[in-house]
């Protein structure tokens, strides 16, 4: 229900209406110009929170470890949404400005932690958004229809499989940390 009804937002908010279309080929065609908005406004969101958390583990971080993983994290993600974004701006395809409520309230309860277990927490957190990362774009680099976004996909999926490695390592070295 919960997918079914952002699929419906999605595509009314992308002036996209299914009805009226008759030929397989229109609705393949409105089907993939569907994904390519929904990867586009995923990547967005997820990225945008991915600076924010980032910037919160420079500050709030415990270790030095999980503070260059955030600097590593706020870099690395504000080149790719400004690729995203102009990519996007040159499709006249608009961007979230803002992260969902989802992404909101994970940023709102790292601003609450400190130390150690702001470090645990932020650990676990980019493992399972990295895990989710990597497969929106590996997704895209097979699904989306626009040459150019799954360009970007494809670019950009390496960089997001380096980052999945480096959060598995930070998190098995604060977990560590924690049994000294």
């Amino acid at each position: 229900m919960r997918h079914a009804l952002l699929t419906a937002v999605l595509l009314t908010a992308g002036g996209v209406a299914l009805t009226g279309l008759s030929v397989a080929g229109d609705a393949k065609d409105a089907k993939g110009a569907d994904f390519d908005k929904t990867f586009a406004t995923k990547a967005a969101v997820s990225g945008m929170a991915e600076v924010k958390l980032g910037q919160l583990a420079v500050d709030q971080g415990g270790s030095e470890a999980v503070k260059k993983f955030g600097e590593h994290m706020v870099a690395d993600h504000t080149k790719a949404n400004k690729e995203l974004k102009d990519l996007a701006d040159a499709k006249g395809m608009a961007l979230p400005k803002e992260m969902d409520k989802h992404h909101q309230e994970a940023v709102e309860k790292f601003t609450k932690l400190k130390g150690t277990e702001f470090d645990r927490e932020y650990a676990r957190q980019m493992v399972a958004d990295h895990v989710e990362a990597v497969a929106l774009f590996h997704k895209a680099t097979k699904n989306a229809q626009d040459p150019e976004l799954k360009g970007f996909a494809m670019k950009t999926l390496p960089v997001l499989t380096e980052h999945l490695k480096m959060a598995k390592d930070l998190a098995a070295k604060v977990q560590g940390a924690d049994k000294r």
